[in-house]
Order: C-alpha cells, then sequence, then structure tokens
C-alpha cells in the first residue's frame, strides 16, 4: 500500500510511506519537511516504520529525516555516494543548515524487505544524473516504483545541480527505469504518479 504524504519546506515534495497492511509495517520513503505532520499520517495508519530510504540527498527530500529518525527509532538508508550530499549544503542545496549523517549505504542491486512479509521488497535501482547518489526503490511484486526526481511524469528531474549529467540522466531513464514492465507505477518527488508505459514514448 502507497501512501503519497505531500509536504512542504520551501519546496513541495511527496514523501511516501509504503506499508503493508497486513502486519502494520512498513518504510518512510524522503521525508522533506513537515516531520509532526507525517507522524501524523503514520499514526493515523497504524504504521509502525522499519526504516527511512532515500532516493538522494537533496535538501527538500532530507529535511525531516534527523526528526523522524529520533521519534521512531530506525536506521536511514541512502546510495553509498549519498554522504556527499548529505553532509554538505553545497551539495544537498539547502538554504538553511542541513547535515545527516550515519546512513547505511546501499548499493545497486541491493534488497530491502520486511522480514514479516518479503512481498513488500525494494530492489535498489541506482539512477545517477540528477545527482551522483540517486537511487529508485523498485517492488516488481506489486509493479511499482519510488522514483524520486530522477523521472516525473511528462519530465525529469534537473541535471544542472553539483553531481548532475543530462546524458547520463537519460541512460539511467532509458535503461535503468523505462525498462521495466510497462504497467509498473512509477512514484516521484514532485509530481503525480505515472507509468512506464506512458513515459516511454518521450524517450524512444
Amino acid at each position: 500500500m502507497v501512501t503519497t504524504i505531500g509536504v512542504c519546506g520551501f519546496i513541495d515534495e511527496n514523501s511516501y510511506l509504503f506499508s503493508d497492511p497486513g502486519t502494520g509495517l512498513g518504510f518512510l520513503i524522503d521525508p522533506g519537511a513537515e516531520g509532526e505532520e507525517i507522524m501524523d499520517v503514520i499514526r493515523k495508519k497504524g504504521c509502525t516504520v522499519r526504516a527511512i530510504l532515500l532516493t538522494h540527498g537533496h535538501f527538500d527530500h532530507i529535511g525531516a529525516v534527523n526528526e523522524l529518525r529520533k521519534a521512531l527509532n530506525v536506521p536511514v538508508y541512502a546510495h553509498e555516494n549519498a554522504p556527499t550530499y548529505l553532509k554538505n549544503e553545497a551539495f544537498n542545496l539547502s538554504p538553511i543548515p542541513l547535515k545527516v549523517e550515519n546512513t547505511i549505504p546501499l548499493k545497486d542491486g541491493q534488497v530491502i524487505s520486511l522480514e514479516e512479509n518479503p512481498s513488500y521488497n525494494l530492489r535498489v535501482i541506482y539512477t545517477p544524473g540528477h545527482t551522483t547518489d540517486s537511487v529508485v526503490y523498485y517492488c516488481s511484486e506489486q509493479n511499482l516504483a519510488f522514483t524520486g526526481d530522477t523521472i516525473f511524469c511528462g519530465s525529469y528531474g534537473n541535471p544542472g545541480f553539483p553531481g548532475g549529467n543530462i546524458r547520463t540522466l537519460f541512460d539511467s531513464i532509458k535503461n535503468r527505469i523505462l525498462t521495466l514492465d510497462e504497467n509498473t507505477v512509477l512514484y516521484s518527488g514532485h509530481s503525480g504518479p505515472t507509468t512506464v508505459g506512458r513515459e516511454r514514448p518521450e524517450y524512444l
């Protein structure tokens, strides 16, 4: 089950709760701001969050991480390149002092799952281009993916920030995301949901 939690710090952003109604367990993805509002949703859903997962280290995706990590007492996972962004405001673009430390590094292909229900698992797909730490979290069993700022509905992430590269971004989109099943639902950081099939013609 996917719950979209729209938050707004300096920029509107979609955080997501990926939860299993059967066990009441789940993952929180990209808590960008408004930690208390996110906590309210978690409480209303009756969800126990096992971990916080980051698609990349820009401030609008990590702004509430420190607050929620403490409140939930859970680990934070991010790509192994993420510390470059998480510990440096010149890279995470934060207009206020913001650092996230002590994350658990992820590699391409790694799988994170709920022990109590393995169908709730997310495979890490490394998708550099918007940043050098960008990843997609893909669940083949439920035909969905959380894409961060790599691809949006009808658009793609800005490659003009530190570490970004337009050719690398398009390569990630075409060869790492749009090769998934055409019915895969894509949940991004700054648009409504879309599907691989809907986006694929734009990049052929």
